[in-house]
């Protein structure tokens, strides 16, 4: 059976590029647990972007704000925390412990604003819909998540530290 090439590295398959290393899939059991890690972490994130907030309205002013607006105001913090690291460092904070870089399928690079907003939308319902686009890992053929898959990105394992 004939090893499939990376994707990621497919630009640098043409003769006129220069010739660099495949670059490692991260494995699903190192990606689900910077998920988890990540979990804990968006725990602080949302407790000073959502909790204090509220809390201030409602202890002040005694204001609360309609549940649809929590629901709103909770995807925008999410999204302006995971994009705002996707397109400075390629990783957020649990990415970066677990050495996984979010990147370009198909030329290897950060990805532009938009596509990282599409993958941030796009996981909502992969996780929401019982999983269904971590489940697919289970049947890619690069183990890639769904949102991965649709957004046309990658996580990939960096090399470890030089010993």
């Amino acid at each position: 059976m004939k090893a499939r090439q990376n994707p990621v590295v497919a630009a640098a398959a043409q003769p006129s590029a220069p010739k660099r290393p495949l670059a490692e899939f991260a494995s699903r059991r190192r990606r689900l647990a910077s998920m988890v890690y990540e979990g804990l972490l968006l725990l602080g994130v949302l407790a000073l972007t959502f909790l204090v907030p509220y809390l201030i309205l409602g202890a002040a002013f005694e204001l609360t704000p309609p549940g649809w607006f929590a629901w709103l105001h909770i995807f925008v913090v999410l999204g302006v925390y995971f994009v705002w690291y996707w397109r400075r460092h390629g990783q957020t904070l649990a990415m970066q412990t677990w050495r996984l870089r979010l990147v370009d399928a198909d030329s290897g690079r950060s990805l532009g604003l938009g596509r990282c907003w599409l993958r941030y939308a796009l996981a909502w319902p992969s996780l929401l819909l019982c999983g269904v686009g971590l489940l697919w890992a289970l049947v890619d053929r690069d183990r890639q998540f769904l949102h991965d898959r649709l957004a046309g990105s990658c996580v990939v394992l960096l090399p470890g530290p030089n010993k």
